[in-house]
């Protein structure tokens, strides 16, 4: 089968050679940032590639009416650390090096604002959590939050499905951007 141009001809041999050297050149491009940046040092700041270190994560007690929360804060900060292949998560604290422990305070959905027949179109779903991290061999608190609340507004439709989906998918980005803050900042403890 012969490859034909948008013309309906065959490639001359310039044309051909002309696309052998763009390639040529995309991939030298490619290539020599590629070592730029390997060369220049850089490395992703979120994750943590210094001794290997172990933290004992418990799982967090649920002061709301959502069943299975806990669960889903501990397999979300679980995803966080496995980034760093240096750290490990354990069950048990004998042997740790760090120890998170947290509480899950409130879960809260307050109307924001209103539409036609003053029905709320939109809402705030808040969650308020506390947190500690903590050096288990020095004892020292390295990070600790009291109250700490999260807000991420959703659609309410008049599909009661597609509402909880809304509401199911902002609770998940709470959910992810505090397992992300709190490895991020745990990280920097680490690090030191």
């Amino acid at each position: 089968m012969k490859h034909l141009n948008n013309n309906g001809t065959t490639p001359t041999q310039t044309e051909r050679s002309l696309t052998l050297k763009l390639f040529v050149r995309c991939f030298l491009l490619l290539l020599v940032t590629s070592l730029v940046l390997v060369s220049c040092g850089y490395r992703n700041p979120y994750v943590y590639s210094g001794p290997s270190k172990s933290i004992y994560l418990t799982t967090w007690k649920n002061r709301t009416n959502l069943l299975q929360l806990d669960s889903k804060i501990y397999q979300s900060l679980i995803k966080w650390y496995q980034k760093s292949g240096s750290l490990q998560i354990t069950k048990t604290k004998e042997g740790a090096d760090y120890i998170l422990a947290g509480e899950i305070v409130s879960y809260n959905i307050p109307s924001l604002t209103f539409g036609t027949n003053n029905n709320t179109s939109r809402v705030n779903l808040t969650l308020t959590v506390r947190y500690v991290f903590k050096d288990l061999k020095t004892e020292k608190i390295l990070l600790e939050q009291s109250s700490e609340v999260w807000t991420e507004e959703y659609l309410v439709t008049p599909n009661s499905n597609e509402t909880r989906d809304n509401a199911d998918a902002a609770l998940e980005i709470i959910i992810d951007e505090i397992s992300q803050r709190i490895y991020q900042k745990s990280l920097i403890h680490i690090a030191e």
